[in-house]
């Protein structure tokens, strides 16, 4: 039976989500010292018609607010009478970690994305993933987990997938970023363990932790809009394509490029983010400058995660360096001198309180 003539059916979790129906829920996966129940946020939207379902996660990562806006848009976008199948909506996985804005669950700094799926009598981690992947993620067909930078880093958007399976490969093309970067994903991490399961599932990554970027935001609830495009979700849309795409393989030149000395760190590259080989990246100088360390590109690439925090020690990673071919190259350069490429100016555009 063709997925647009499904039936539909409820949405099951401790409760039922009729077709039809959008339910806001808080569902429990866990307590806090005082036995007080630890909720997250679940939006289930069960279209009228049969269909896919698909989820949604943001803040696996407590500092990660990026994909928290997006979520939470999405969310407030469809319609069950649009909608030809289920989203499900996780606006927050991490609540422990997103009460205290940091990465990982407080105290014992466990990494919620370093536990699914999780045991049932395990740590708390492992206690919250398996609630949240035995009751919302195991009942979907696709997934999409939305992530930035980790704390004074910064990343271009783009998605991460398996892209030596298929089905992981038509989702993460269906995103519509232009670079999609291979990676089967770290063990216990959502993204892997899914996929695994045979739910395809893709890992966007977009901008800085602990802000609001409106134009990256922009960007993935379009993605999204296009994901649902491609599986008939919106079956009156169509996906939209970029007009270049960069895809890696396994043997793709990625190189994180380091600081040999400590020092203050000067980004010199910007403001977009391709640079050509042997150009100046940065240069890290000690505090009486008696000695300065220039980084130049090793190769004509993009960078895709760069360090923010303008100081370093021996061995911190200063960026992220990813290797395109001429044609990309070239792609990229008619689009810079059309003013077409968005590139960095856009990241550092947010509704952070800090700056």
């Amino acid at each position: 039976m063709d997925a647009l003539d499904s039936e539909p059916e409820p949405f099951r979790y401790d409760g039922e989500v009729a077709p039809g129906e959008t339910r806001h829920i808080r569902y429990e996966v866990g307590e806090t010292y005082l036995g007080d129940p630890v909720e997250i946020p679940v939006t289930i939207i069960n279209g009228h018609h049969g269909g896919p379902t698909v989820f949604l996660t943001a803040a696996i990562h407590g500092d990660e607010l990026n994909g928290v806006k997006v979520v939470q848009e999405v969310a407030d976008r469809y319609d069950p009478a649009d909608v030809h199948g289920t989203l499900v909506c996780l606006h927050v996985t991490n609540v422990p970690a997103y009460h205290a804005q940091q990465r990982y669950i407080p105290i014992y700094d466990q990494d919620l994305n370093r536990s699914f799926p999780g045991k049932a009598r395990s740590n708390t981690a492992e206690r919250m993933a398996n609630r949240i992947y035995r009751t919302f993620i195991s009942q979907c067909d696709y997934g999409i987990d939305f992530h930035t930078s980790t704390r004074n880093r910064t990343t271009m958007y783009h998605v991460r997938a398996d892209l030596e399976d298929p089905e992981v490969t038509r989702l993460a093309r269906a995103f519509g970023a232009n670079v999609l970067l291979y990676g089967g994903g770290d063990g216990g991490s959502l993204r892997s363990t899914a996929t695994a399961d045979g739910i395809p599932t893709i890992t966007v990554e977009m901008g800085r932790a602990q802000r609001l970027q409106p134009a990256l935001i922009e960007k993935a609830v379009a993605g999204t809009e296009s994901v649902l495009a491609e599986y008939d979700l919106l079956p009156d849309l169509e996906p939209t394509e970029p007009s270049w795409v960069t895809e890696t393989a396994a043997d793709s030149t990625k190189q994180w490029l380091r600081a040999d000395t400590g020092g203050l760190v000067e980004m010199q590259w910007g403001p977009y983010p391709l640079v050509h080989e042997g150009e100046t990246i940065c240069t890290v100088s000690d505090h009486f400058k008696t000695e300065e360390h220039v980084v130049t590109a090793p190769f004509t690439g993009l960078i895709v995660g760069s360090l923010e925090n303008p100081v370093a020690l021996p061995g911190h990673p200063l960026c992220h360096l990813l290797k395109i071919d001429a044609e990309t190259r070239d792609e990229i350069e008619a689009e810079i001198d059309a003013g077409e490429f968005d590139g960095y100016r856009v990241w550092n555009q947010d509704f952070s309180s800090d700056d």
